[in-house]
């Protein structure tokens, strides 16, 4: 099975905002933000994403990115 890897702190960099100001925006406590962040995380509510999507002016796809695992030919 293939894994989602989060991209919160890439699209966070690009936009020069801070997870204090993140979590003002959103109103999702800074642990929590810092767990996303961090892939800390295995559910995210879609009022959350839609909020962060909102403060940061991004797409849900930008935010996460899907790595399927190698072939088995390849390990």
């Amino acid at each position: 099975m293939g894994k989602i890897i989060l991209r919160l702190d890439r699209v966070m960099a690009d936009r020069k905002m801070s997870l204090n100001e993140l979590s003002e925006k959103v109103g999702v406590a800074n642990v929590n933000l810092s767990k996303l962040k961090n892939g800390h995380i295995s559910a995210i509510r879609f009022s959350t994403l839609i909020a962060i999507c909102e403060a940061l002016h991004c797409q849900p796809g930008d935010l996460l990115e899907y790595a399927p695992d190698a072939p088995e030919s390849d390990r």
